[in-house]
């Protein structure tokens, strides 16, 4: 025998080709591919030679290197003839893929793809763990555990006496590798080492399986309208590239309930389809547009597929059976898309951008009867409210930035054309029926629009910044309506539009720096000269309906939302900006200004066919005031506002605030938003509310929560919730309770209970009830 001190020698292993070589864990999780031709590379204090038994014996903080794999150990003993590793005291394998081993004793043979170890521990590197009384390794494929524990980490800060939450306790647990199945036999589960649920039968993949065809965690339903409900779901892992889950949810009250979506994903993209529906057992418990029908369901798919270099072709588009069906069957696999389909072509390169879009709508609100707002010749209001939604097929943009400089300045080019379709005019009138505002007019409208934008910035040796700037727009606009006659088009096939601008922004900044921090003030003054809009109040305007004059608009060249009106006349804008930045964080920032119309026909001031920017804050010579302040502690508390502050007395006449903090246990959100009447569309009164949410942690896994929005103006709570939470590094569970007095489905107040439980690694159950309506 011979002894040698701190050394690493390579022991070149040979294997039988036929033999398979590969590093495996004993819990399940495990690699393959190892290389047959690897060497091993043992390190330790000591190692001993025994010719006679031919034993390699390694003495003292021994490490064994295998293609990636490594042993850890007091004593290592080598048997050549049997090609077995012997390992013991605190012994501790760590894989290629990172998962640990720990016991006091462990057998393998010399390819690491069999062995047997007593009181083993296995952690893995998604955080599961394994106990074992004793657990065995065959045939490369197979591991069984005898009296194991299956349950996932816990904290350092955990007692290690102490249990984990859950775990699952079995008389066995087989892993097959080549199946990727872990199974349980003769289980149960335990919370804090109390059983409360016996399971003689349980399989779950293994962890290395991110897709395998099973039944899903089930969930429950309790509503008054569709009566008791389990959820069972099926997942279909048809092929890597694609996939289908399919769900049976048997109601007491309204029957089978199907859902079924299958994913498909490309080299270029991805597609999904996904139906569900049932035959409604009892459809009297509904009272909203065909919801009391007997077939009720929808249908969805979405897409996104590269078709070349730089272009994308997608989708979203959903047809369902009724308004409310999202609504009354919640637990759907997919929703309505915020109540809008979508088809689009896009291509993008660095200077310019392409878009071919098409929309349909189909809304969840139902129809209402609200006589004073009636306009006479026209489908009442709240009336036929599907019908008034367009069909717009296309909407195509196009922008385009040369690259080389056009007069020392960039020039641009933009193009939009929109057509749509609407089958009934959407009127309403403040006056009782004998002046008609329309949001939109039935038939067929198109518009083409086209606008070149130059500009360039001086700046000169005092810091003053300098920007001339120049555009020309042209409209070309169709309409075929039975109505036309409530446009300039009644008898006119085409309708043209012209508006050329120039104009200078002028910015100022100063600095000022002072010991803890920096400040900036700049004043901000724009004036845009441009010839009178043409045809204003005869032309449809169905993309410019929405005017929200704020600091974000306060310096556009037109401060109209889209394509269909046009500002015209000369403005005057003027600006006072304010930066401030604290070394300690705080980062406050602010702007307040005004608008001026100083010469021709203010845009604003005259009514279009809705007649929505007389309220706009810009109708007269002198525009309200505009201010907006953001706040930033960077300790956790934000808090930003715009507001319009009225022209003659200050009053507010828009106000949107909000704010976020986190503070010790507290995470708190408040948000306020306040519109003054808008009687010039039939607004009579302010509108006021208040939204405010906060989550308070009661210790280190408990939460409550809870959210409000409340009305203002008229007192009373719109929506409201509470509930109280538990998570860990492996459990979550939440009990809340909600209530909605915002929907339009024939209840005053939609009351829900809800209860979620989640196992990590095992998965999500949630039952919610509606039983309380």
């Amino acid at each position: 025998m011979a002894a040698a001190s701190v050394f690493a020698i390579a022991v070149s292993l040979c294997h039988d080709a036929s033999t398979p070589a590969a590093a495996q864990d004993l819990a399940g999780d495990l690699a393959s591919g190892i290389d047959p031709d690897a060497n091993l590379l043992l390190e330790s204090n000591e190692i001993t030679y025994d010719f006679d038994k031919d034993l390699i014996v390694a003495t003292g903080n021994v490490q064994v290197y295998y293609d990636g794999n490594t042993v850890q150990a007091h004593e290592i003993v080598f048997d050549r003839k049997s090609g077995q590793l012997t390992a013991r005291g605190n012994v501790i394998l760590i894989e290629a893929d990172g998962n640990v081993a720990r016991t006091s004793e462990m057998t393998l043979s010399e390819d690491f793809s069999e062995g047997f170890a007593r009181a083993l521990q296995i952690d893995t590197t998604r955080r599961t763990r394994f106990l074992a009384e004793t657990a065995r390794r065959e045939g490369n494929n197979v591991t069984s555990i005898e009296n194991g524990i299956y349950t996932v980490y816990t904290k350092p800060t955990i007692p290690p006496n102490r249990p984990p939450l859950w775990r699952v306790r079995a008389e066995k647990i087989i892993h097959n590798q080549q199946e990727k199945i872990i199974r349980f036999e003769n289980a149960a589960f335990e919370v804090y080492g109390k059983p409360i649920a016996y399971l003689p039968y349980l399989s779950m993949p293994d962890p290395t399986i991110k897709r395998k065809s099973g039944f899903l965690i089930p969930t429950g339903i309790i509503n008054d309208k569709l009566g008791y409900g389990v959820t069972v779901p099926y997942y279909w892992a048809l092929n890597p590239h694609y996939d289908l889950t399919t769900a049976l949810t048997p109601l007491t009250k309204q029957g089978l309930f199907g859902d079924v979506q299958y994913r498909h994903r490309f080299a270029p993209g991805q597609v999904s389809f996904s139906a569900a529906g049932l035959f409604q057992a009892q459809p009297s418990q509904f009272s909203t547009s065909r919801a009391d029908e007997r077939w009720r369901g929808a249908v969805n798919s979405t897409g996104s597929l590269s078709i070349a270099r730089d272009w994308t072709l997608g989708w979203n588009l959903t047809y369902k059976s009724d308004r409310q069906f999202f609504s009354d069957y919640s637990f759907t696999s997919f929703g309505d898309n915020g109540e809008t389909s979508e088809i689009y072509l896009e291509g993008k390169t660095e200077r310019n951008a392409l878009s071919v879009k098409a929309y349909a709508y189909q809304i969840s609100q139902e129809d209402y009867t609200d006589s004073q707002f009636n306009a006479n010749g026209f489908s009442p209001v709240g009336s036929s409210l599907q019908d008034k939604q367009p069909l717009v097929l296309p909407v195509i943009d196009y922008d385009y930035v040369f690259a080389d400089p056009v007069l020392a300045g960039e020039l641009a080019l933009t193009a939009n054309f929109t057509s749509l379709t609407r089958d009934e005019t959407d009127a309403f009138s403040i006056d009782g029926g004998s002046t008609a505002r329309f949001r939109g007019v039935d038939g067929t409208f198109s518009r083409l629009s086209l606008k070149g934008n130059w500009r360039r910035t001086f700046i000169d040796p005092l810091g003053q910044s300098f920007t001339p700037f120049a555009y020309m727009r042209g409209d070309l606009f169709f309409l075929a309506s039975p109505d036309a006659d409530v446009t300039a088009l009644s008898g006119e096939s085409f309708v043209g539009r012209a508006m050329p601008a120039v104009g200078m922004e002028y910015r100022y900044p100063f600095i000022a720096t002072f010991d803890g921090g920096n400040q900036i003030l700049e004043p901000v003054a724009q004036i845009v000269a441009r010839p009178n809009e043409q045809r204003i109040g005869e032309l449809p305007n169905d993309d410019a309906q929405s005017i929200v004059f704020d600091t974000t608009t306060l310096f556009d060249y037109d401060k109209f939302s889209g394509f269909d009106r046009v500002e015209g006349g000369t403005r005057l804008n003027l600006g006072l900006n304010y930066k401030l930045q604290l070394d300690s964080g705080y980062y406050l920032s602010g702007l307040f200004g005004r608008s001026y119309h100083l010469a021709g026909e203010n845009s604003y001031a005259v009514p279009d066919i809705l007649g929505a920017t007389q309220d706009s804050g810009l109708a007269s010579d002198l525009s309200d005031y505009v201010g907006s302040l953001y706040l930033d502690t960077q300790y956790g508390v934000k808090v930003g506002a715009q507001a319009r502050f009225d022209k003659d007395d200050f009053s507010f006449n828009r106000v949107q605030a909000q704010a976020s903090a986190i503070y010790g246990p507290v995470v708190s959100s408040l948000a306020y938003a306040f519109l003054n009447a808008q009687p010039d569309v039939g607004i009579d009164s302010p509108r006021e509310e208040l939204l405010g949410s906060a989550s308070l942690r009661l210790e280190e896994n408990w939460r409550v929560f809870g959210s409000m929005r409340y009305d203002l103006e008229n007192s009373n709570i719109v929506q409201d919730g509470f509930g109280i939470g538990y998570d860990d590094e492996g459990f979550s569970l939440s009990v809340s309770y909600a209530e909605d007095r915002s929907r339009n489905d024939g209840d005053s107040v939609n009351r829900t209970l809800y209860f979620r439980i989640g196992l990590r690694t095992i998965g999500n159950t949630q039952v919610s009830s509606g039983v309380l309506n």
